[in-house]
């Protein structure tokens, strides 16, 4: 396979490189988009050169034209970083989970967790996005569609198993991703009240609440002990 190949499954976009090397790709496009971040985070996209970007991640200007064509490849891999930490964190967070709740409740908390480790990149992914040429755009909003869906089939097997009343599953999902995502937009508020840990919480029992079956709330109690 070539490094500007997509492999099935994987949310690394289809970015020419000079490079054959495609373990050696993620690694420097980890490097640069990480230190891109920052950047754009502070400064702004438009005003960041790609000579910025090289001066701050410790490479030549030269280097990162080996790995990207231009500043919006740069961008694109910086916010496809946080969606693909979703799409495999998430799954890896509920190994060993059965139960439809636990696994729901699971799902949420982790997408608030990689919320909480890449702030600066969500926040980046909502005010630069626009910035983007429409192939680029298309590329993330289907990737987020699909780590979305981890989310959605929670919801759907709570659904299934009863423990969730019937619901609009695609409507419950967004605003759980925009509960998870509120954590970054909003950080400068929230975090002088709750940590992420009580923050999570709070919003579990807020949806849980809107959520739960009859039988849910009776099965409550053995996910958690003391609720009632």
């Amino acid at each position: 396979m070539r490094a500007d190949e997509k492999p099935e499954g994987d949310l690394q976009p289809p970015i020419k490189t000079r490079v054959a090397d495609a373990a050696l790709v993620r690694r420097r496009r980890q490097q640069i988009a990480s230190a891109a971040v920052e950047l754009f985070s502070d400064r702004g996209y438009y005003r960041t050169t790609v000579q910025d970007v090289a001066d701050k991640a410790g490479v030549s200007a030269g280097l990162i034209y080996q790995y990207f064509q231009d500043k919006d490849d740069i961008l694109l891999v910086a916010i496809l970083e946080v969606i693909e930490s979703y799409r495999t964190e998430i799954p890896a967070s509920m190994v060993g989970l059965s139960d439809p709740l636990v696994r729901f409740r699971e799902a949420v908390a982790t997408y608030c967790r990689v919320v909480d480790a890449r702030r600066e990149a969500t926040v980046l992914a909502y005010r630069s996005t626009k910035s983007l040429p429409a192939e680029r755009r298309r590329l993330i909003m289907e990737a987020e569609t699909e780590t979305n869906n981890l989310i959605a089939e929670c919801i759907q097997a709570c659904v299934d198993s009863g423990l969730f009343r019937q619901l609009d599953v695609e409507f419950v999902t967004y605003q759980l991703v925009m509960f998870a995502h509120s954590w970054a937009l909003k950080h400068w508020r929230l975090s002088r009240k709750y940590t992420i840990e009580q923050y999570i919480e709070q919003g579990l029992s807020l949806y849980m609440a809107a959520c739960l079956s009859q039988a849910g709330w009776r099965h409550l109690p053995s996910v958690l002990p003391g609720r009632q």
